[in-house]
């Protein structure tokens, strides 16, 4: 399978597709309808197989079916519906996107950005059931009717960006269609399972792992209108999913919920639960297992893998905490971190694969720097430390740019987060670097305790100086009623001590 139409194309017209909590489930005939529909508005709108088309909507089962059903016409790139309208003309520009779709009748700053470049914009109409739609533009040409190809671009997204301009990550056909089979094979998803989305749709973890996971699978999916700890357990009682999909900080706020959810979880019929997109700490993956009663699978993704990288087994007790898995799809090996070539033992993680990028789009000097020729392949590092073990299993001891590095000595962020996480009174923490007048750098830790919980910035640091070494024990600790989040739900250790006004 190497495009996105032949994944979905095979599974039967009658089985279910796409859904949300109170709609009605699209079926896989309307699905491959409605993507005739959109093919046909498309071209009508002069909009070929590798056209650029933004999307801007909100999460849910539409934004679901836009992606899939467009990615099979032209090239899609979904957007972050909470940008300012310069942010919004940056990426489309930066994309040279030809069209973008919004909601009818909406006239936010997406639309003014658009506007800006004289953009072809497209109006969705929702209908029922979930996911359904109609599109309308005033704008009419002609363009070729042809299908993309594996070898043409399905899916354009941007890193994060954290400490230098965003990079283009193109992702064709064959490699989102790869990603989708390594993750419904690695999770053995079949036509029974239900997967409940609660992920962002403009961010490859809940595009590839939770979407056309399901679809390559004949599954289903029920989209949420994004994450709501309050709403969660209201979803898993109604859509009773098999599984779902987080980052560990949506994870955390499951969680933080459960004891009061008690009969709900105890009718979930939840064949596992997946976590990925940053480290799950081992006492939560432990906490949350015993809770739910099923497995917790840690993966490790990322954009310019399409997504996944290496996963925990599916089988039960087989799951390592702090560990992020098996190679799942693509070949993972470690290389040395300035030299081209494969090591054994602490380096950079780098992968080889037919779900990897072809390379950044018109950056050279990124390419030049991220991908090498090793053994016959070419791979693509991916700014991770880390090691296997004796089992094959990767543990990450950080990313590169994250090491924290005190006057000499390196210090694994991920390492300090997994001692912090297992205070009793600790739910949520993240180890970062702040500046140091003679050391360059030392370290610091922003930390949220669990409700009803109390410990002080000694009680915190006598704990940590009891399991680290002394060079490695937080000088700051910052007690906060929440650490601040990226767009995805991620903790992002770079730039937080300037947003805590610790720069």
């Amino acid at each position: 399978m190497h495009t996105l139409e032949e994944l979905i194309k095979r599974h039967p017209d009658a089985s279910n597709a796409i859904g949300a909590p109170g709609r009605d489930w699209m079926t896989y005939a309307d699905l491959k309808a409605l993507t005739q529909s959109v093919r046909t508005t498309l071209r009508g709108a002069g909009i070929g197989a590798r056209d650029r088309v933004a999307i801007v909507l909100a999460n849910g089962p539409e934004m679901a079916a836009a992606f899939v059903t467009v990615a099979q016409s032209a090239t899609t790139a979904p957007l972050n519906p909470a940008y300012k309208e310069d942010e919004f003309a940056f990426y489309l520009e930066d994309l040279k996107a030809r069209a973008i779709i919004v909601e009818a009748g909406y006239d936010g700053p997406a639309r003014a950005a658009a506007e800006r470049y004289g953009m072809t914009v497209i109006e969705l109409t929702a209908t029922e059931p979930a996911g359904s739609f109609t599109l309308s533009t005033d704008v009419t040409g002609s363009a070729d009717d042809t299908v993309p190809t594996a070898d043409d671009v399905a899916l354009i997204l941007h890193t994060s960006g954290t400490t230098s301009r965003p990079k283009i990550v193109p992702l064709l056909q064959s490699n989102v269609a790869a990603s989708a089979e390594n993750i419904r094979a690695s999770l053995a998803l079949t036509p029974e399972d239900c997967c409940l989305n609660v992920m962002p749709l403009f961010h490859i973890h809940g595009l590839v792992a939770a979407v056309s996971a399901s679809l390559a699978a004949g599954g289903s999916i029920s989209c949420a209108p994004g994450f709501d700890a309050l709403k969660f357990y209201g979803w898993l009682e109604e859509v009773d999913p098999s599984w779902y999909t987080a980052v560990p900080t949506m994870h955390q706020a499951i969680l933080a919920r459960a004891p009061r959810n008690a009969d709900i979880i105890k009718n979930a019929r939840l064949r596992f639960l997946r976590s990925s997109s940053s480290s799950l700490p081992g006492p939560v993956m432990v906490e949350m297992a015993n809770t739910f009663g099923a497995p917790v699978v840690e993966a490790y993704g990322m954009t310019e893998a399409a997504h996944q990288m290496c996963c925990n087994p599916i089988e039960p007790g087989r799951q390592k905490p702090g560990a992020v898995g098996l190679p799942a799809g693509p070949e993972v090996r470690i290389a040395h971190e300035i030299e081209n070539r494969l090591v054994e033992g602490v380096g950079e993680v780098s992968i080889s694969g037919p779900n990897v990028t072809p390379g950044y789009e018109a950056n050279p000097e990124a390419n030049e720097k991220n991908f090498f020729e090793a053994d016959g392949k070419r791979w693509f590092r991916t700014g991770d430390q880390g090691l296997f073990d004796e089992d094959g299993y990767l543990s990450l001891t950080g990313r590169l740019k994250e090491i924290i590095n005190r006057g000499g000595e390196k210090i694994s962020p991920l390492e300090v987060d997994g001692i912090l996480s297992d205070h009793p009174a600790i739910g949520q923490c993240v180890t970062f670097a702040v500046p140091h007048p003679k050391l360059g750098e030392d370290v610091a830790a922003a930390v949220v305790l669990k409700e009803g919980q109390s410990a002080t910035e000694r009680d915190i640091r006598d704990f940590a100086s009891e399991r680290l070494a002394a060079f490695k024990v937080p000088r700051k600790i910052l007690i906060l009623d929440e650490i601040p989040k990226g767009a995805t739900g991620k903790l992002q250790r770079i730039g937080l001590a300037e947003k805590l006004g610790l720069g």
